[in-house]
């Protein structure tokens, strides 16, 4: 079952991993773990998603600027199995609201998609309607955008919700890292990351991504966790905060990163068409 919420509002907060660890002991009576955690070490499983952007970056550039209303492209895959779901996500904020469209097929249909075409029938994880819409959408942004693969986002998720309905999910993220990939590989692996939070907090902890989650109402509760935490909220992109962490390792910054990217797709398209003539 897709847990994904639709439509919520959302509240970021980076936190040291010993405040983390009580929020955890804390959200335990409300909600209650993610299934896929809670076997695992600090109850977390690993998310990986393939980020698009446009040639000039504009979707990167879109939230720099602050826009109200903006998106984001990106495929999100848990693991490297051949017949592991890969979903195509839009992720679209408009004022204060988060909203998401996701479609998920079978791996062999990602190249497929990736070249602007809809899957076939067979392709599809679910009959549901609203993820063939979704793929439809996602290939309109990508084709109008020129979008191709722009980076790799990995980092390991711990996950409390609410018990039956999901209208309100607590996750902590650690160890967020991200890497250029252009090439639409689809693997856990990572050569070169860099850690986008990388900074040590004041106690000299671990930083770890906060985020409180909630379709409707704010939840009461929430407002003593954030007051009895001392919680500051502020903003974490993912995408966002790291391709600005790699733009400033190697020493370049803005529009600037737009050219090893183009030379690199270039590169690409050029052994490919080598490749079809031989």
């Amino acid at each position: 079952m897709d847990k994904m919420q639709p439509q919520r509002f959302e509240h970021k907060y980076i936190i040291p991993n010993g405040v983390a660890l009580q929020i955890r002991d804390f959200v335990s009576g409300p909600l209650e773990v993610d299934e896929y955690g809670k076997t695992l070490p600090n109850f977390s499983y690993p998310v990986h998603s393939l980020y698009l952007d446009s040639p000039d970056l504009k979707l990167y550039q879109s939230t720099i600027n602050g826009d109200k209303n903006r998106y984001k492209l990106r495929l999100r895959f848990y693991e490297n199995r051949p017949d592991a779901p890969v979903y195509f996500e839009i992720k679209r904020r408009m004022n204060n609201t988060i909203a998401k469209q996701r479609g998920g097929v079978r791996r062999e249909a990602v190249s497929v998609l990736l070249g602007g075409q809809l899957p076939e029938p067979g392709h599809m994880v679910s009959r549901d309607p609203r993820q063939l819409l979704a793929l439809q959408r996602f290939c309109e942004h990508m084709n109008a955008l020129w979008a191709e693969p722009v980076a790799h986002v990995a980092y390991l998720r711990e996950a409390w919700l609410s018990p039956g309905d999901n209208a309100v999910r607590v996750t902590m993220d650690r160890q967020v890292r991200i890497e250029l990939e252009t090439t639409g590989r689809l693997e856990t692996s990572m050569a070169d990351p860099v850690m986008v939070f990388n900074q040590e907090t004041l106690q000299g902890e671990e930083s770890v991504v906060l985020e409180l989650k909630f379709t409707s109402r704010y939840p009461d509760w929430f407002r003593d966790l954030v007051s009895g935490f001392g919680l500051m909220q502020c903003g974490a992109a993912k995408y966002v905060d790291g391709m600005t962490r790699i733009m400033e390792r190697r020493g370049v910054m803005g529009m600037r990163l737009r050219d090893p990217l183009v030379f690199e797709r270039g590169q690409r398209r050029l052994s490919g068409a080598a490749a079809l003539r031989e």
